[in-house]
């Protein structure tokens, strides 16, 4: 979580001082792709205030109303950014464009926007060049995309897709300024915005699925699931798991079901202790296991009797 604070607080700072600057300079040079900047630079802003909310939020220890605790608010605020991005950055930013587009203005002198997007290009290229160092602190060698699907942690991947869709914005921008101011055609300041416009939108598709699948209940992935199976089942008490439930509840908590079939002669006591051994034993291998929650089950009830039997991905 702290790795992930470093790149919010760098990509808040940098959007906030950002988006004041490219307002101010669309205003005096009527270029309507640096106004839909700077939408993108605000709505980033509130993306990054959001997230440090949802990680404090997360963090609260469970209690009556929440037994498993609040992780999952991480999750939902994650998934409203995703909204956001979509709906105040590209939405509006495509709509403002296309406005420009059927109406275009003569833009003033572009030397403000030029040393906007310059600076911007600064923050922004420092901001994602941090996240991407965080980023990579957690990734163990997989490829970046695998890493990303695998991660557990939106506020680590937001950041990054964030960053570096500003730094693909202000290029864009960039271009079709330099094209509009050169060719004398002021709809390209228009095109500009909506293709920012767009590109924000694709992100948001991305960032949306990935925040729903982690709200919606990811689970352990299969080998750590088979591996856990193999310990339980290494266990002299137990004759078979019959299932290994899991979901994650925060990045670094997940809960745990597992339905285990015992030896039949065991007493109350002995298969006490096998539980109370069992489960100390996973937590001790799983640091991510927080909940452990071990079903005994009748050994004369078979695999496919048992109509629950579900493994979450």
């Amino acid at each position: 979580m702290a790795r992930a604070n470093n790149s919010i607080y760098s990509a808040l700072a940098a959007n906030l001082l950002i988006a004041v600057t490219k307002f101010i300079a669309g205003a005096f040079t009527n270029s309507s792709s640096m106004i839909a900047e700077g939408i993108h630079s605000t709505v980033d802003t509130s993306n990054q205030l959001l997230l440090l909310y949802g990680l404090k939020r997360s963090v609260k220890p469970p209690d009556k109303s929440r037994p498993f605790g609040y992780g999952k608010e991480l999750y939902f605020w994650s998934f409203i950014v995703s909204i956001m991005i979509f709906g105040l950055g590209g939405v509006v930013s495509i709509s403002q464009g296309i406005a420009h587009i059927r109406r275009p203005e003569v833009l003033g002198n572009p030397t403000w926007n030029y040393v906007v997007l310059g600076l911007s290009f600064i923050f922004e290229g420092t901001s994602l060049i941090i996240a991407i160092k965080e980023f990579n602190k957690t990734r163990k060698g997989l490829p970046w995309w695998k890493a990303i699907i695998k991660s557990k942690d939106p506020s680590g991947f937001l950041v990054l897709f964030e960053d570096g869709a500003a730094v693909l914005g202000l290029v864009i921008v960039f271009i079709f300024m330099v094209l509009s101011h050169n060719l004398n055609l002021p709809f390209l300041d228009g095109l500009a915005s909506v293709l920012v416009g767009t590109l924000l939108i694709f992100v948001s598709f991305i960032l949306a699925r990935e925040s729903r699948s982690l709200l919606m209940g990811e689970g352990l992935t299969s080998e750590t699931q088979q591996k856990i199976k193999k310990m339980v089942e290494n266990d002299p008490d137990v004759i078979t798991v019959t299932s290994v439930l899991s979901q994650y509840q925060s990045p670094k908590e997940v809960l745990l079901v597992l339905i285990l079939t015992f030896h039949a002669e065991l007493n109350t006591t002995d298969l006490t202790n096998a539980i109370d051994r069992l489960r100390a034993k996973i937590k001790a291998e799983l640091n991510v296991v927080k909940f452990v929650i071990i079903q005994p089950q009748s050994a004369d009830v078979t695999e496919n009797d048992f109509s629950t039997d579900i493994h979450l991905e």
